[in-house]
């Protein structure tokens, strides 16, 4: 462990073209946002249903707890699996959690009371909760970095296909002239465990992440490992660029850091980073949250659009988000990370403000409103997506799964306020006030605004760099004295 390597695997991986190998890579992970899209979508659906005496004859506040419970289960997931992941790999992790998402998620389907839900929903929440810091870490580090920005953001807008995957499906498991009434919410929480089933399946071939083997004394491991990604990318006889002898790196394994280690590297080391990291995750969990959960309340309140009819409005909603990333991400790579970032969280929080202005004078109608509401969010998906980039690319790679999972459980702690906000702001149904909704959208286009500032100044110009140059490892700092002594 006190021999310095010297590796060029970080120069290989990166100097690598998009081949199969990546997109399999992207689409084995990446399911776990599809997942959890898919899920709080048909979870949202089904809480409607679960009140009927044929199911489990839930309450209103009954139902709306088991959303709190999977959400308190996602934080947690992402503390201790993020931690995990850090010290004992990236494969094993997310082999790990996608595993108990399943298990928890398909036996969610066979509740008979609302405690056997609980504990089940908290465990589901969990798995998927972990999914975000092992995926994200992975795609990272095994990703060429000149791919990572478009990637990462594609990836974490996949929520919004999983979102009209579940919207779509519940016309059918939830329509009660199709199927009985407490079969169709059970074989809508089996959705999830069965794709996921075949993702599984997929994801037992991948690699373990060279870089994180490397960083934890295993190097002939982390040789083997970027050699079976050399030849999957030269299958069927593609030729592979030549290696840069100049961007080998040495280093001495670190292995694990303290939660000490890790304060010192995240408050004292980074400040800058953690202030934009933090600013980011919460400005959009806020935003998120307090639309998306009472995005059909505002529709039946102030347009008279009725539940089962709202979820027309909200595929539309859906694929607004869904296109952002998809279409906004590969200017990440190629303009920047901070025009691009700063634009995208200023011009939604703007476009936010001034549709909440016509909102208040009363010109917009259901139609009108979906459609605005779908521009601003085609731009700020991809604002929102980018802040899981930026956490991810941003720490060293001891501690890269935890920082998201900390700045994720931040974001969501805060971004549980959004609705409790502005579901009070929307007030009684038989006197709705458009005026106290608009103040609620004015702070909302604040927060996004104010980070998008906060991004001019101090986002880092990442883009098409290796994540070893934009943030040294602690194995890395760890060589340099021995290498100053030789």
């Amino acid at each position: 462990m006190s021999d310095v390597v010297r590796t060029l695997v970080p120069a290989r991986l990166d100097r690598l073209p998009w081949s199969r190998f990546h997109t399999r890579l992207v689409v084995a992970l990446g399911v776990a946002w599809v997942l959890d899209g898919m899920e709080i979508t048909i979870a949202s659906a089904v809480g409607s249903v679960l009140q009927d005496r044929q199911t489990l004859g839930l309450t209103a506040v009954e139902v709306g707890f088991t959303a709190t419970v999977y959400l308190i289960g996602q934080v947690a997931g992402a503390l201790v699996f993020g931690r995990l992941s850090d010290r004992f790999g990236r494969r094993k992790l997310f082999i790990l959690t996608l595993a108990l998402y399943l298990a928890a998620n398909g036996i969610t389907a066979f509740s008979p009371n609302l405690a056997f839900l609980l504990v089940f929903r908290f465990f589901a929440g969990a798995g998927i909760g972990g999914e975000y810091a092992a995926i994200h870490s992975a795609i990272d580090e095994l990703i060429p970095s000149r791919y990572r920005g478009r990637v990462d953001l594609a990836v974490s807008g996949t929520y919004w296909l999983g979102a009209i995957v579940g919207t779509a499906s519940t016309y059918i498991l939830l329509n009660p002239d199709i199927l009985p009434v407490d079969l169709g919410w059970r074989l809508g929480l089996l959705i999830g465990p069965v794709l996921g089933a075949l993702i599984w399946v997929l994801r037992r071939h991948l690699p373990e992440s060279p870089r994180w083997l490397l960083m934890h004394g295993r190097h002939e491991e982390a040789e083997q490992a970027v050699e079976s990604v050399e030849k999957a990318v030269a299958h069927g006889g593609r030729s592979l660029p030549p290696v840069d002898e100049d961007k080998a790196l040495e280093l001495r394994p670190h292995g694990s850091p303290s939660y000490r280690e890790i304060a010192r590297v995240v408050l004292r080391e980074y400040p800058a980073r953690t202030v934009l990291g933090a600013t980011m995750m919460i400005s959009q969990s806020f935003l998120y949250n307090a639309i998306f959960f009472t995005y059909v309340l505002v529709l039946n309140t102030f347009y008279g659009v009725s539940p089962n009819d709202a979820s027309k409005y909200l595929l539309v909603f859906a694929v607004g988000n869904l296109a952002g990333p998809f279409i906004l991400g590969p200017l990440f790579d190629t303009v920047g990370r901070r025009p691009m970032i700063s634009s995208t969280y200023i011009v939604s929080g703007a476009l936010l403000a001034l549709t909440g202005w016509l909102f208040q004078q009363g010109v917009l109608t259901a139609v009108t409103q979906t459609i605005a509401w779908s521009v601003i969010f085609f731009v700020a998906s991809a604002a929102a997506s980018s802040g899981y980039l930026t956490v991810s690319e941003l720490f060293p790679l001891e501690i890269r799964a935890l920082a998201i999972a900390l700045f994720f459980s931040v974001a969501q702690g805060f971004g549980a306020l959004g609705p409790t906000v502005f579901g009070a702001l929307i007030g009684d149904q038989a006197h709705p006030d458009p005026t106290r909704l608009f103040y609620g959208y004015l702070f909302a286009s604040a927060l996004m605004i104010g980070t998008g500032i906060v991004a001019w100044f101090c986002a880092v110009k990442a883009e098409r760099r290796s994540l070893e140059d934009l943030t040294p490892s602690l194995s890395m700092r760890d060589a340099r004295p021995a290498a100053a002594t030789r």
